[in-house]
């Protein structure tokens, strides 16, 4: 029954994760260029679920869409506004917005004050405050909605658990990655390293299978891993930078629009920690722990070997 009921979650979780939707997070960014007259640009992905998302502004505001092009992994629609009055105060919708994309609003006023949020299917609709906004704190939810979406990085902490002996060293552990992963998605966003995305994601694919190795070995730690931990948290790093390097950030607020992303993607990663653990120790309750750890090093080297292949495809071809 234990095996059977094992190899059902595998299957499902593995249809799952070769399945699963890229995260590339829509972005409207709103500028203005004179009083009450703005610029915007619609950055929606092209890999998206059902129909391209749409902007509504208020009534108040005469649109005028100058061109649509791609570029990269989007859409982007350039839009011309004229407006009686300020948009601040006012709501901006998006309709069609897909479950599984969440839209960044970036508002720029003539003065260089910056307001971001984020939109998404349970929340189309935002208002631009009237009130200067402190801290970008919608970087933050895009940090946690990136690391709860991004699926090679949830396997490569699912598999840095079972290297780590008690909870404390597995904190320790993720909290060094998210130190390296900070250092690499700095100085790239910050242009003082690039490497091209597609090699990057292929790179990132390979550390889940040398990670589903080292827990086929059944290797533990007492101490914190930190040269996996933190040297493969260098590679992953440049993959979250590709997330704000296709979308953009706000310059005035870059660093603090950085620090806001990567708590989020350590808030995503803290909440993880639980409940791996938790199937961790109950393969330990049944007994079921060296089966569980070898069936779990076949799916993460299987998943990320497919993926390293798939990826390496895309940079041939």
């Amino acid at each position: 029954m234990i095996k059977k009921a094992l190899f059902s979650a595998l299957l499902f979780v593995t249809a799952y994760m070769l399945q699963a939707h890229e995260f590339n997070p829509a972005h409207l960014v709103v500028k203005e260029i004179k009083a009450n007259s703005y610029e915007a640009e619609w950055m929606y992905p092209v890999k998206n679920i059902g129909a391209r998302g749409e902007v509504y502004f208020p009534d108040s505001c005469k649109r005028e869409t100058k061109q649509i092009e791609k570029k990269g992994k989007y859409l982007v629609e350039s839009i011309g506004l004229i407006c009686d009055s300020t948009l601040k105060g006012k709501s901006v919708e998006v309709v069609n917005l897909s479950v599984l994309t969440d839209a960044l609003i970036t508002f720029v006023e003539l003065d260089g004050t910056t307001f971001e949020g984020i939109m998404n299917a349970k929340s189309p609709a935002i208002e631009i405050p009237l009130e200067k906004q402190i801290y970008p704190t919608a970087y933050f939810n895009l940090g946690i909605d990136h690391l709860l979406e991004g699926n090679d990085h949830i396997l490569f902490i699912f598999g840095l658990l079972f290297l780590v002996s008690n909870l404390i060293t597995a904190v320790k552990t993720i909290t060094a990655f998210t130190v390296a992963h900070s250092i690499t998605l700095g100085l790239s966003v910050f242009s003082v390293i690039s490497i091209p995305q597609a090699t990057v994601e292929a790179l990132i694919a390979l550390t889940i299978v040398y990670l589903a190795y080292e827990v086929s070995e059944k290797k533990k730690y007492i101490n914190t891993p930190w040269l996996i931990a933190f040297g493969f948290g260098l590679l992953h790093g440049l993959g979250f930078a590709n997330v704000l390097g296709g979308i953009g950030i706000a310059n005035d607020q870059l660093v603090m629009s950085l620090l806001f992303f990567n708590i989020g993607i350590e808030a995503g990663q803290l909440l993880l920690i639980p409940l791996f653990s938790l199937l961790i120790w109950a393969s330990f309750k049944i007994k079921q722990n060296n089966r569980f750890s070898t069936v779990s090093s076949y799916f993460l080297g299987g998943i990320g070997f497919y993926w390293f292949i798939e990826r390496m495809a895309g940079i041939i071809y």
